[in-house]
């Protein structure tokens, strides 16, 4: 739908065989837009031709193309839950692509921001993005159980949530840190541990550890996760 808008022809096609072997026929580009563990598979059946076969897998390098010699990868940095949400999201979004230029094509069409990311980086740059959003949902997903201990309504801490992201962007994740972490409060940590159900003691424990790499502080050894 994004790409339609932004004044590409496309044609969507499904997953019978007839269809995917000439999917490159007479077309500029074949974007295999299937699940990371498909691509591969999917690429082997479509007959070769001059058109440039893309894939929008964030964790995959190109050698999962062959045997097309025009291979390219985009890959949007942005959560996608439906459809319709999708479409407005891509537009201006920021992208991750490799090989033929198209790629950059596609993504100046969608007024998008297009980074360099090569084979090598492929997996690291999608860790860092499975921690951005769905790692950060799952964040969330403690600080809503949290909430509902304490008898306080989730949507009480949306706006501390939204001013610490704030903070992020201006400063940077280390110069962001408030807290009992970071003024080295460890007895007020020690009191939170004590106070939250202990089926959420290790992810506490686990995030106390990492904002303490931010700052560059040793956490006590009661503190640790598992000991």
């Amino acid at each position: 739908m994004a790409l339609a808008a932004a004044g590409w022809d496309v044609e969507l096609l499904g997953g019978r065989s007839s269809e995917v072997v000439d999917a490159a026929a007479g077309v500029d580009a074949v974007l295999l837009a299937v699940p990371d563990a498909a691509v591969a598979e999917v690429a082997g059946r479509v007959r070769p031709t001059p058109a440039v076969v893309l894939h929008c897998a964030g964790s995959l390098g190109l050698d999962v193309l062959a045997p097309h010699e025009r291979v390219a990868s985009i890959h949007p940095l942005v959560s996608l839950p439906d459809v319709e949400t999708g479409a407005e999201r891509l537009h201006g979004a920021w992208f991750a692509i490799a090989g033929d230029p198209i790629a950059g094509e596609l993504v100046e069409s969608l007024a998008g921001r297009a980074v360099s990311v090569g084979d090598e980086q492929r997996v690291a740059y999608h860790a860092a993005a499975a921690v951005a959003s769905n790692h950060l949902v799952a964040l969330l997903g403690q600080v809503e159980r949290l909430a509902f201990e304490a008898g306080v309504p989730f949507e009480a801490y949306l706006d501390l949530i939204v001013g610490t992201l704030d903070n992020v962007s201006r400063a940077g994740a280390a110069a962001s840190l408030t807290g009992p972490v970071a003024r080295g409060d460890w007895d007020t940590v020690r009191a939170h541990v004590r106070s939250i159900p202990d089926s959420e003691r290790p992810a506490y424990l686990a995030l106390v550890d990492a904002a303490a790499r931010l700052v560059d502080r040793a956490v006590p050894t009661d503190l640790v996760v598992g000991s």
